[in-house]
């Protein structure tokens, strides 16, 4: 009898769980009240740890945040961030130079390289009704071939990512966003995968990696196929939904699902939708040493990384405070060094989808 492609089940917490070559994952859902004229909540902040507000007071936290909620001007190296915003809006400014407001299943992919400061702002536009925001962040830890790469900025917007929907025998669907990754299952039809930036661990085919997130139907079935790396390892998180049954295991809370990558597994869905998102990759395999926002290999390279950014500011900061939003108009675009524009109206040709940092 083979074993469980279920290897562990554990409860999500914060942030969630993960696995090389990922390092952090954590999952934004707050119910902001309607927004007051400078772009903040409509509601008293009383009772709240300004500037480290993680309370869910009232269903929702300031965060870094003084006046907006988000994230005030800070500094990463080593690694990069996957943003994915499902509802609400950020509005991203850097030290590159470059600007965003993105959202509604947009996906911002940000390479640190060797060094960038930026701020990740939840302006809410709504004056008369609620502003929701729901999002991931992911950190994926590049190699140390590529720990001081050039800084690469770069936006998916959520109407060219590969998506298709899967209906099972009884008519129910399982919608799947690819936003990294191919998709190893002959049966579904799905576009080229967009390419990662190109010093990402996942521009490496043999890297295997994949993001993914899936919405399934009441009582929907689906076989997650198999991955195509041998070593790769993969994490599926229930973060939204009553039960579901993976490879015949119930899992009836939010949880981190650890899988073995090389075989395939079916997903049964409980009463009521679901959602998931799947991390997955071959581990880079090197040592991680951590501190704060710098993720290097050694600790001297740490202190290295600190010492850098106490001289340069990886490059200074360009805007005229640590938490800029880009105004009432709620249009998404994305504004990269160098000046130019690109909207999500724009076709996914578009010369501009290809633009590079500049170094």
């Amino acid at each position: 009898m083979p074993s469980s492609p279920v290897l562990r089940i554990e409860p999500l917490g914060f942030p969630w769980p993960t696995v090389d070559p990922f390092l952090f994952c954590v999952y934004h859902d707050d119910a902001y009240p309607q927004g007051n004229a400078q772009h903040g909540p409509a509601a008293s902040l009383a009772g709240r740890d300004i500037g480290q507000d993680f309370s869910r007071k009232d269903g929702w936290s300031m965060y870094h945040g003084s006046t907006v909620p988000g994230f005030p001007a800070h500094p990463h190296r080593g690694f990069e961030t996957v943003t994915i915003v499902r509802k609400g809006l950020v509005d991203h400014s850097d030290s590159l130079g470059a600007t965003a407001r993105f959202g509604q299943g947009d996906v911002q992919w940000l390479t640190a390289g060797q060094g960038v400061v930026h701020s990740e702002m939840f302006p809410l536009l709504d004056p008369d009704g609620p502003n929701p925001l729901e999002l991931f962040q992911i950190w994926l830890n590049l190699p140390a071939s590529a720990k001081m790469a050039t800084p690469h900025f770069t936006m998916f917007w959520a109407q060219d990512i590969p998506k298709f929907t899967a209906t099972d025998e009884a008519g129910r669907t399982t919608d799947v966003a690819v936003i990294t990754g191919r998709l190893n299952d002959p049966d579904a039809s799905v576009g080229a995968p967009l390419p990662p930036p190109p010093d990402s661990w996942a521009a490496r085919l043999e890297a295997d990696v994949a993001i993914w997130t899936l919405r399934m139907a009441p009582g929907a079935r689906w076989t997650l196929p198999a991955a195509a790396g041998e070593s790769t390892r993969r994490q599926l998180y229930f973060f939204k939904g009553a039960s579901v049954t993976v490879a015949g295991q119930a899992v009836r809370q939010a949880s981190a699902i650890a899988l073995r990558a090389d075989a395939a597994v079916e997903l049964v869905n409980g009463p009521g939708e679901s959602e998931f998102l799947l991390l997955q990759g071959r581990p880079i395999g090197e040592p991680v040493a951590q501190h704060g926002p710098f993720i290097m290999n050694t600790d001297a390279e740490i202190r290295q990384a600190f010492a850098d950014y106490q001289r340069t500011q990886f490059g200074g900061w360009p805007w005229p405070d640590a938490a800029p939003v880009h105004g009432r108009v709620p249009d998404r675009f994305a504004r990269h060094p160098g000046g130019a524009e690109e909207r999500p109206e724009a076709h996914a040709s578009d010369p501009l989808r290809a633009l590079s940092s500049p170094s």
